[in-house]
């Protein structure tokens, strides 16, 4: 009798889930209209993960108009989410948090990005510590390499092993396409980028000057301790750029909209992106990161209603 039960609630529960979906199914023939995606640099991994998403949203909801917006990433997607100007932005989980709240929430986590610090080959720049004097980007203003960087200047900063860098490094914020272009015409010595591997920009700058890549073991520990669990060590291996490998700090990439988005909207946009995990990862190869299993933690934020309410639909 107790099995008969159990067995009895299991099929009810898959029952009721079934429903649950072919309802949200029905109410995407409904959804319409314009959907902004907000992502970075067109070089950069936001901008093809969105691009390809686009195309995806666009062949699975017919009546909506995706369009992709070149951005300045993370910190300006947050803004243009709360502005409404943008529907779907991407995010790193340490700039999430400048979002006022309870004004976003996330539809998943998608991949970890790795912050780089690239040097010319040929430039005696092998340490943190060695940008002392030095012109160096630390990316676009309202970028999260920014934010990263710029913690990550401050913590150096603080190591009592020497002077503090900070003071001196002479900071440039410059995006990705205009920070390569500068280290290549030697108007600056170094630039930060946060990006998932490999950032085509660096990739193609190898091609046309000899680059190396330098360690950030050193400071993951103490930005965790400083600004919290969203920094790992990451290895950038010598199959992203052909070049010695190095640790850089990794950071998980959100998929972000307003909490008033409605909640079909969001179970849809949810659905979609995991149908066309094959597509993404054809995109870049950050897509072949995307986890039903890893995606629902995005903290500090809360995951959508409509989000949750997939993932609770495929655990059946």
């Amino acid at each position: 009798m107790g099995s008969f039960r159990v067995g009895r609630r299991t099929a009810l529960t898959t029952a009721l889930l079934a429903a649950t979906a072919a309802a949200c199914r029905n109410a995407e023939k409904q959804i319409s209209g314009p959907i902004e995606i907000a992502t970075g640099s067109p070089t950069a991994v936001y901008h093809r993960y969105g691009t390809a998403y686009g195309a995806l949203i666009r062949e699975a909801l017919p009546r909506t108009r995706p369009t992709v917006m070149i951005t300045a990433a993370s910190g300006e997607n947050i803004a243009l989410l709360e502005r409404g100007t943008a529907h779907i932005g991407f995010a790193q989980a340490d700039i999430v948090s400048s979002a006022s709240p309870g004004s976003i929430a996330a539809l998943a986590r998608l991949y970890d990005d790795c912050l780089h610090l690239v040097v010319r080959a040929d430039d005696p720049i092998w340490s943190v510590a060695d940008l002392r004097g030095r012109k160096v980007s630390i990316g676009e203003a309202g970028s999260g390499t920014e934010v990263t960087a710029g913690r990550l200047l401050s913590i150096a900063g603080q190591d009592s092993s020497g002077p503090a860098p900070m003071a001196d490094v002479r900071v440039r914020r410059l995006g990705l396409n205009a920070s390569t272009t500068a280290l290549l015409e030697r108007r600056i010595d170094a630039f930060f980028f946060s990006g998932g591997l490999p950032v085509a920009a660096i990739a193609q700058l190898r091609e046309t000057l000899p680059l190396k890549l330098i360690d950030l073991q050193a400071y993951a520990m103490t930005m965790r301790q400083a600004f919290g669990d969203h920094y790992l060590e990451r290895v950038i291996p010598i199959s992203a750029y052909g070049m010695s490998p190095a640790l850089g700090i990794g950071i998980p990439n959100y998929l972000v909209v307003a909490t008033a988005m409605p909640r079909p909207t969001a179970h849809a946009l949810t659905r979609v992106l995991f149908a066309g995990r094959e597509h993404l990862a054809e995109a870049h190869p950050a897509g072949a990161s995307l986890d039903r299993r890893s995606a629902i933690s995005t903290p500090p934020l809360s995951l959508h209603p409509g989000a949750a309410q997939y993932y609770r639909s495929v655990k059946a």
